[in-house]
């Protein structure tokens, strides 16, 4: 398979699906793992059904890959040969007969535990506090760490991905009422409420802040620069936050995500609505959150957020 082919159906992807950075750097990763397996074993084109199973043997067996990530890089060669299919019907795909089963263990998601909930709140708060003294770079520190706790904070009431909240602009969001305009995944579009009232105020007042220095297409949360704040440098300090409070495993974005899912579940939420909420395409994904909070006591949680 060609390098130049592989980059055809990768940006395929983009234009044609609007995946992100994230999604089609793994569909072209799993091409090139494909691609060295070919080179390898001096496999020509057309490839067949038993070209195919060799492979998975390969992830299985060689390479000891995880049956998540067999199954996402067969899933992804699947979709590359029904592509070119799609191109030059001459092309016949290898897949066409191949019947593949790859169980994978469901895992449950991992919300953060009540008291460490707590004790992130906390710090932040004490950060904020402590960077407010007088100084040349005083201000800048405060802005950065009121930001950080902010974002963690919408990321426990909302259940917002961070590139949801870190790609938000001035105008996405309207502060009188806390409507965000959300775009997920595939570009699709969804609005969602900041619910907890002092929060909601908290918000309105930095929204404010930003409508006033600048332009209602300017990013919505910048980084010490003054340019966007990027997800990566999120998780960064999301990771010292944990290394400095002792957290084992560390905090990500995703795990406030699992977080807020859950209370929404216990809270008595339709099971659609928040499927709608999380930007979920399918419903099985939400309905994992069903059987986790029958496992965690996080109905305080947003009331937990103004009270630290």
């Amino acid at each position: 398979m060609p390098h130049l082919d592989h980059a055809a159906f990768v940006n395929s992807r983009r234009d044609e699906r609007s995946l992100g950075h994230h999604t089609l750097r793994a569909y072209a990763q799993d091409l090139r793992t494909f691609a060295r397996f070919t080179k390898t074993h001096q496999l020509n084109e057309p490839l067949s059904k038993e070209d195919i199973l060799a492979y998975h043997r390969h992830l299985r067996d060689d390479l000891g890959a995880k049956p998540a990530t067999i199954e996402r890089r067969l899933v992804t060669l699947k979709s590359y040969y029904a592509w070119r299919e799609d191109r030059n019907s001459a092309l016949r795909s290898p897949f066409a007969d191949v019947r593949i089963s790859v169980r994978i263990p469901r895992l449950l998601p991992r919300p953060v535990d009540r008291d460490i909930l707590r004790a992130v709140l906390q710090a932040g708060e004490r950060a904020i506090a402590a960077r407010s003294t007088p100084g040349a770079d005083a201000a800048a520190l405060a802005s950065q760490n009121a930001v950080t706790l902010l974002i963690i904070k919408l990321l426990i009431v909302t259940g917002l991905r961070i590139s949801e909240l870190t790609n938000l602009k001035v105008r996405d969001v309207s502060p009188d009422s806390g409507q965000i305009l959300v775009r997920g995944k595939g570009s699709k579009e969804r609005i969602v409420f900041v619910p907890n009232r002092e929060l909601q105020e908290e918000f309105q007042r930095y929204c404010q802040l930003r409508s006033e220095h600048g332009s209602i297409g300017a990013p919505l949360f910048l980084n010490t620069v003054g340019r966007r704040l990027r997800a990566a440098t999120f998780r960064k300090r999301l990771r010292a936050l944990s290394k400095r409070l002792g957290i084992e495993p560390h905090l990500t974005p995703h795990r406030f995500r699992h977080s807020a899912a859950t209370l929404l579940i216990e809270e008595g939420i339709d099971i659609r609505m928040l499927q709608a909420l999380l930007g979920h395409a399918s419903l099985k994904t939400t309905e994992i959150y069903v059987r986790v909070s029958n496992h965690w006591g996080g109905s305080e949680l947003i009331g937990m957020v103004s009270t630290v």
